[in-house]
């Protein structure tokens, strides 16, 4: 499944993906915000993505935006198994899939177009993580610290 998060700098921007979604027939459900307002905070729909994503973290992804990207990511990577970037391309999207194993795609509002985004988020969707031996060794460094963190 597809979740989506956004607080109100990020809302507008998330309704448009939700018709671009709907368009290519991809499932998906909105976390919120349900409604725009001025006075939400960004951690509170980051925390609703990151949760659903953990969950089941090779079969859930997220998709969060806020106004700067930063402040999404900083809190979905609080999540055990969740791996959020912010990606400002197609580019970013498709080596922190590649490369990382992101299943947490952050965008910033105030720097992305629809459009920008759109790309983004079908290279996202579409770009496998790596099997290649060291991006596999190199996440499951990343799984020990998570494991060491728990302690």
């Amino acid at each position: 499944m597809l979740y989506l998060g956004a607080d109100h700098r990020g809302y507008y921007l998330k309704e448009g993906i939700k018709e671009f979604l709907k368009s290519r027939k991809i499932e998906f459900k909105d976390l919120g915000n349900s409604v725009y307002d001025k006075h939400d905070d960004y951690p509170d729909f980051a925390e609703l993505v990151a949760k659903k994503v953990s969950q089941k973290p090779k079969e859930n992804f997220g998709i969060l935006i806020c106004g700067s990207g930063h402040g999404v990511c900083i809190t979905a990577n609080k999540y055990s198994q969740v791996r959020a970037a912010l990606c400002l391309s197609g580019w970013m999207a498709q080596k922190a899939r590649q490369d990382v194993a992101i299943n947490v795609l952050c965008l910033a509002a105030d720097l992305t177009d629809p459009q920008t985004s759109f790309s983004i988020i079908k290279t996202f969707l579409k770009t496998d993580a790596s099997k290649d031996e060291h991006y596999q060794r190199r996440l499951k460094k990343i799984v020990q610290i998570e494991k060491q963190l728990k302690k």
